[in-house]
């Protein structure tokens, strides 16, 4: 069942009560902002991104198989991962390339920027999940936005020919996801300069949408629990960057709307 935008809206400030509230509070977040108090628009996205992009550890592609085994450990089951676009639990250790494993699926498409997977955009835990290899290779490079046909092997997910709606309790992920990698890499270190549009079918531009409809799944979906523990746990065990988008859902309108 999707959820109606007016609920969703309605989640979202029950979340966040007021601009710049407690999302620090018992987080490896106080002080991490500082920087950005008081400010809207181009100014708070210049200081988030320097903030974001300060004392940060990157990976290598392999490094990120053992990396996304902690950040998105099932709470039920140690040995196994939460599958992103199902989740299904799979065990850890059926990972690779063959049908049944799961593998290292990039939110932000790598065609879109052409980042491949050296150090960098294309290693980048913020938008890294696990998925069933099956399920990622049928979400490919699409653009994110809603309709489409159920996705076979992925119940509660759609696509058609240039986008691909997941669930509803993935949809504010991804949506923040996009965002904070949109923040992150603006054209630093030879890698393109990754913005949001409202725009579907962007293939090898490093453009990522549809822009409008993934605010309004951020809305509709705030972070849970296990978004924020993910959060912590990339910042706290790996890259020591967090993703601002989750401790302060806000923030997204400042920017974008």
């Amino acid at each position: 069942m999707r959820i109606p935008p007016a609920a969703g809206a309605l989640a979202l400030a029950l979340l966040v009560p007021a601009p710049y509230a407690s999302a620090d509070a018992g987080t490896g977040a106080a002080g991490y902002y500082d920087d950005a108090d008081g400010l809207t628009g181009a100014a708070l996205r210049d200081a988030l991104h320097d903030i974001v992009s300060t004392g940060v550890t990157t990976l290598t592609y392999a490094q990120v198989w053992d990396a996304l085994k902690v950040t998105d450990r099932a709470p039920s089951d140690p040995d196994s991962v939460v599958l992103f676009y199902t989740g299904q639990l799979r065990d850890a250790d059926e990972n690779g390339g063959a049908v049944g494993d799961w593998n290292r699926e990039h939110l932000w498409a790598q065609s879109h920027g052409d980042f491949g997977t050296g150090r960098g955009p294309g290693t980048d835990l913020h938008h890294l999940r696990p998925t069933d290899v099956q399920v990622n290779s049928r979400r490919g490079n699409k653009d994110f936005d809603d309709g489409g046909s159920a996705a076979p092997g992925a119940p509660g997910n759609y696509t058609d020919a240039d986008s691909w709606e997941p669930r509803d309790a993935d949809k504010g992920d991804v949506a923040r996801a996009l965002f904070y990698m949109a923040v992150r890499w603006e054209g630093g270190g030879g890698f393109a300069d990754l913005e949001l549009n409202d725009a579907v079918d962007n293939g090898g531009s490093p453009y990522m949408g549809r822009l409008s409809t993934l605010l309004e799944w951020h809305e509709a979906d705030p972070p849970d629990a296990f978004e924020r523990q993910r959060n912590e746990t990339v910042y706290a065990s790996y890259q020591h960057n967090r993703n601002p988008f989750v401790d302060h859902p806000e923030w997204a309108a400042e920017i974008w709307d």
